[in-house]
């Protein structure tokens, strides 16, 4: 039976459903219909419910809200602060350095900060910081060892081994143990000090401290006014040397007031008044023979 008109009906797809076919074939269109349509659907979704403000006031407010009742838990908190290897003086400073109030949140402790500010104290050398299960905070210091005194135009400070300060002390007689320096730039060579004042040893007792003259060398002060000037290279076997006249020749029981080694050729003596009358009269005398 033939369609009305006479016309035969073309079995051919049309123009349209051709390209739609073609396009369908394309693995690129057939993904971005299957992904990127709904993946649009949803961020256009998204955008519209966020762009309330106060859609999204609330929303934060449920997020702020979550975080702080996880962050809250009893098993996140800590109740106490444990110190190890510190002095009731450190202790309390490292406390007032903290700042800490307890219980607090393990989410609202940062253990290097709180880590660099106990080592930015004096007297601390290191410190290693822990949280244990059972809401301990856990501290464990390495204090610093005085072994020398800085007295600086401030103040005398404590120092350690490399010259670092490890407190400050309001008079000498708080720490007549340690050997005193003394000078601007002495902190800065406080084991060189430390080695003079081992080779002095044996006139330990008539030592009274080192004097660093300008930041370039030292002096070594004994009581009655003496002095030992040492020179800038080598300063230790110098010393040494003075050290081994006095206990051959007794120099230092002399009437001698400066020792002066700078010149490594050319050592000279400073006498006192009643050696410089004495070394007159017998040069007069000795000229009139």
């Amino acid at each position: 039976m033939q369609p009305l008109g006479g016309m035969r009906r073309d079995p051919a797809p049309s123009r349209w459903a051709y390209r739609w076919n073609r396009l369908w074939l394309t693995p690129l269109f057939r993904k971005l219909l299957r992904v990127g349509v709904p993946v649009f659907m949803l961020v256009a979704m998204v955008a519209l419910y966020l762009a309330s403000a106060e859609r999204r006031e609330a929303l934060v407010l449920q997020y702020e809200a979550l975080r702080q009742a996880i962050q809250d838990r009893p098993e996140f908190m800590l109740t106490e602060l444990a110190l190890e290897g510190a002095s009731d003086d450190v202790a309390r400073q490292i406390r007032e350095v903290l700042g800490l109030s307890f219980p607090v949140s393990s989410f609202a402790v940062d253990l290097e900060v709180m880590r660099r500010a106990i080592e930015g104290l004096d007297p601390v050398a290191r410190a290693e910081l822990r949280m244990r299960p059972n809401g301990t905070l856990d501290v464990r210091v390495t204090e610093r060892v005085p072994v020398i005194l800085w007295r600086s135009r401030e103040r005398i400070a404590l120092l350690d081994r490399d010259g670092i300060r490890t407190g400050v002390i309001s008079t000498r007689g708080a720490r007549p143990d340690l050997p005193l320096i003394a000078g601007d730039g002495a902190d800065a060579h406080a084991a060189e000090a430390l080695l003079l004042f081992a080779a002095a040893a044996p006139i330990a007792d008539r030592v009274r401290g080192l004097v660093r003259m300008g930041e370039r060398r030292w002096d070594l002060v004994l009581d009655r006014n003496q002095r030992i000037m040492l020179p800038e290279e080598d300063p230790v076997a110098a010393l040494e040397r003075v050290i081994v006249l006095n206990q051959t020749r007794d120099l230092l029981a002399r009437d001698v007031l400066v020792v002066d080694l700078r010149s490594a050729t050319r050592p000279t003596l400073r006498m006192g008044e009643d050696a410089m009358t004495e070394y007159r009269r017998v040069r007069g005398l000795t000229n009139g023979g």
